[in-house]
């Protein structure tokens, strides 16, 4: 389910606060006790519906260097930097997950960055803007010691050459417009420029002139089209920090060696195959990302930057490392995830600084036990590769927090691992584990364990003395019995054991009161446990996929319950005893055997979403109409029995966004369903649906439609007033108008098009018709007619009816008919059969076949559907 996948990418959010908290802590730092209950707080704060953003502060790297210089210039220009800071770029996973822990300890500066970013200012404005055109730019002077353009996502198709009037513009952000030249730019009004951000624009080239921005500091042009770079930025002699992240540079800047200042270069995510040997002339250069390009080979000229903390070569092609990796002793972050290396040089293992090592996804079957030299080792990443044993030195990494090793070969951990005393984060996920090792009971520090998908059958009850504990994982295992361990981890707030062989829930659980996540689904068990009522905090719950047949009343004790799944059970009647749980908000019953719903489930007045699929209804279950806070329902019967009708009060539920009631037998939608206002999705596929009622044309917001599967031959012309929708598919339709192959693209301007089109074309074609019968009919037949298309007399009977031909009073009295039809939003094309079905009965046959040699003519042309 999606909330359950939403919840679980969440709750990864409080493990990921390792990383940040190693990076922000030091060695002498150990208040790891108080920042483990703020964790536990801060989940707490979550699963009571606080926003993550209030909690998990999820920010793009942001690094601030400082340089060691000791010159004057330099001294002046790292004033500079501690004053102003520097921006951030954002970037793919690993880009996010880099910050360096050396660099973390100027918290007071980090600050001022964030600060730094949120202004909007400008300074001293001068006279050449005027204020009407600030206020078009949202710009506003507010003090005169900061100089900040930020025209972020204003929507500038060109460099804004008016703002560049503002006196002393030091800062300028431009990120997310539609800038695709500088033209139009005078040069001499950026020579002020320190900090310039062009990132998200339409970017092909950068100018020559850029050579004169003498003080620009910081350039960002990522995300862009960007595919080369030119010389002339190597005359950029103040330039720290340099970001190119995702553009399609396939060469590396020529003369870029000659930033003797550069601190910081982004070159990831584009198309580079060869690094120049100059590189190291980059002597200050500190952090270097070149991840996601196509090296083939660890270039060799990157071993000799004798400054490099942070160096990030993920998604590459590398298959090996040289021998002068060694050379990199100031190392702390080394990235090589997504490459292709089967071993590992030994000397990467002299990089004695290193605190970081990622090596997921690559092919490397075996870790020297020289890994012991990695005393300052805080986070490892070893999965998807091929490993069958870590090494006993592994223990010896004292410093270790973070230890990811899922998707190997591991039968075991070495025996050793307790020693690792600051570990908080041990994956283990998918490899070949038989058991936990008793021993585990000494990871005093552990808050993040993980051992699904392997084959181990319990778990030692040690684990309790674990007792900083808040999220455990042993998916699909061989557990036949409730870990009793488990049940005595006081700071245990997550706990998934799906797809184990679990019967019966043991009464210790009623003591994990502090438990807000708890999933059991694709287990043994028989019963819904009265052990579970006692946990009062639990907000999620999954069931799913076991024998429950009924709930015990006592369910009512779980006041804090927001999500129960219960999908795949044993259920033949609707458990009432749910209708309790006044907080509910999500419900999913499907895969089950009921036939109707109680109406006591009125008392469910916050629930959001509902899962009836694959059930037995025998009618749609009515008493959901009275659900007017539910959001999302899915009655879908793939599996169940099939419904032939849905109610008209199905509009009662106003607050509906997704309806699901694809694989029934339906054969018309209600003809109120405009009343959903708020729908945002509508899945009826696989029905028998013939009509498409005109009230669901009226559904502004309506994003996705799917009417695939049904008994559909004709589409309203008004189509087009669904403006909101994205997604369509008519597909296995016996469609005419407009014909399959028009709906094919799924595009609603091409079929809303072509139905203009259509409508134009029958409107002429039932002219001519109209002109074919009353050049043609007899009065006898015509009196027929007019008795056939409920014409009365009086509109028939003219006054002056000896002086009127017959044919204009044919045509006169076809036009009234027209009329009168068209109130009940008949189409033309509907008008002309229903004509000619009326001629057929009056015997016009000589009418008949001018009318059908037209409609054969007017099908053998073809006209064009603009696309």
């Amino acid at each position: 389910m999606s909330e359950k996948k939403g919840m679980s990418e969440e709750l990864e959010d409080t493990i990921s606060q390792f990383r940040k908290e190693s990076r922000s802590q030091s060695v002498k730092e150990p208040g790891f006790i108080k920042e483990t209950s703020n964790l536990i707080n801060e989940a707490s704060d979550y699963l009571e519906g606080k926003s993550s953003n209030q909690i998990y502060e999820t920010h793009p790297r942001q690094i601030t260097l400082e340089s060691t210089s000791s010159s004057g210039s330099k001294s002046k220009r790292n004033e500079e930097q501690k004053k102003n800071l520097q921006f951030s770029e954002t970037s793919t996973r690993t880009e996010t997950s880099q910050s360096l822990s050396s660099l973390t300890g100027r918290i007071a500066e980090y600050q001022a960055l964030v600060n730094f970013l949120s202004r909007e200012t400008v300074g001293e404005v001068s006279p050449q803007v005027s204020e009407e055109n600030q206020k078009h730019l949202g710009l506003e002077t507010t003090c005169k010691d900061n100089f900040t353009v930020n025209l972020e996502a204003k929507g500038l198709q060109e460099f804004p050459k008016d703002i560049l009037k503002i006196k002393y513009v030091k800062y300028l952000y431009l990120d997310k417009n539609q800038i695709k030249t500088f033209q139009g730019a005078d040069s001499g009004d950026l020579l002020g420029l320190e900090i310039l951000s062009l990132q998200e624009n339409g970017l092909s080239s950068l100018p020559s002139e850029i050579q004169l921005l003498h003080n620009l500091r910081i350039l960002n042009v990522s995300h862009n089209h960007i595919s080369h770079i030119p010389k002339e930025i190597s005359q950029l002699g103040n330039i720290a920090q340099l970001f190119f992240y995702n553009n399609y540079i396939e060469n590396f800047p020529s003369d870029l060696e000659c930033l003797g200042n550069l601190e910081i270069l982004s070159l990831g995510k584009n198309k580079l195959r060869h690094i120049p040997d100059t590189l190291p002339s980059l002597k200050y250069l500190r952090v270097l990302n070149l991840q996601y390009n196509q090296l083939t080979i660890f270039p060799k000229a990157l071993c000799f930057l004798p400054k490099l903390i942070s160096l990030d070569l993920t998604g590459n092609l590398i298959s090996s490392l040289p021998k002068e990796i060694r050379e990199l002793k100031n190392l702390e972050t080394l990235l090589l995830d997504h490459n292709k290396l089967t071993f590992l040089a030994v000397e990467i293992f002299q990089l004695l600084k290193i605190k970081e090592l990622q090596l997921a996804d690559n092919k490397l079957e075996v870790i020297s036990h020289k890994i012991e030299n990695f005393r300052e080792l805080r986070i490892l990443i070893l999965d998807k590769n091929l490993l069958k044993n870590i090494p006993e030195k592994i223990c010896c990494c004292a410093m270790l927090e973070c230890l990811t090793l899922s998707d190997n070969k591991l039968t075991e951990l070495p025996k050793n691992i307790h020693k690792l005393n600051n570990l908080r984060k041990l994956h283990v996920n998918r490899n070949n584990m038989v058991k936990i090792t008793d021993s585990i009971s000494h990871l005093n520090n552990i808050c993040s364990l993980e051992f699904s998908g392997n084959i181990i059958a319990g778990v030692p009850i040690e684990i309790k003395n674990c007792q900083k504990i808040i999220k455990i994982e042993l998916n699909y295992n061989k557990i036949m019995y409730f870990p009793l361990g488990l049940c005595a981890l006081d700071s245990l707030y997550y706990l998934s054991v799906n797809g184990n062989y679990i019967s019966e829930i043991p009464a210790d659980i009623s003591f994990s009161k502090q438990l807000l996540h708890l999933e059991l689904s694709e287990n043994k068990l028989l019963i819904f446990s009265e052990h579970f009522c006692s946990l009062i905090n639990l907000k999620y719950l999954d069931l799913g996929k076991n024998q429950i047949k009924k709930i015990p009343a006592s369910i009512s004790n779980m006041i804090s319950l927001h999500v129960l799944i219960l999908c795949c059970n044993k259920f033949e009647t609707f458990p009432r005893e749910l209708c309790t749980l006044e907080n509910l908000r999500v419900l999913d019953l499907s895969e089950n055997q009921l036939q109707k719903i109680s109406s006591d489930i009125c008392n469910l007045k916050g629930i959001q979403k509902l899962n009836f699929s694959s059930n037995q209804f025998i009618h749609f279950p009515i008493e959901l109409c009275q659900l007017q806070s539910l959001e999302q329902l899915n009655i879908s019967q793939i599996k169940g029995r099939k419904l032939t009708r849905l109610p008209g009060e199905l509009s009662n539920m106003t607050q509906l966004k997704e309806l699901d009631i694809s694989n029934n037998a339906i054969r018309e939608i209600p003809r109120n369903i405009g009343e959903l206002r708020n729908l945002v999705s509508l899945h009826a596929y696989n029905n028998q649906i013939s009509y498409i009622p005109p009230s669901l044309l009226s559904l502004n917001d309506l994003q996705q439609l799917n009417l695939s599967g049904n008994n559909l031959t004709a589409l309203p012309s008004a189509i087009y007033n669904l403006f909101s929708l994205k997604e369509i598919n008519f597909d296995d339709n016996p469609l005419l108008r407009p014909p399959m192959e028009i709906c094919k693209g799924k595009q609603l301007y091409t079929i809303a098009r072509y139905l203009q089109r259509a409508d134009e074309r029958d409107e002429k074609i039932l002219e001519k018709i109209f002109k074919i019968v009353a050049n043609n009919i007899t009065e006898t037949n015509f009196e027929f007619l007019c008795q056939k298309l409920n014409l009365a007399n009086s509109e028939t009977d003219m006054p002056t009816k000896s002086t009127v031909s017959l044919s204009e009073r044919a045509h006169q009295a076809l036009v009234i008919w027209k009329t009168q039809s068209n109130k009940l939003s008949l189409t033309a094309a509907a008008l002309r059969d229903q004509l000619i079905r009326a001629l057929t009965m009056i015997g016009a046959y000589e009418i008949m076949d001018k009318i059908t040699a037209l409609n054969l003519f007017t099908r053998a042309i073809k006209f064009p559907v603009d696309q």
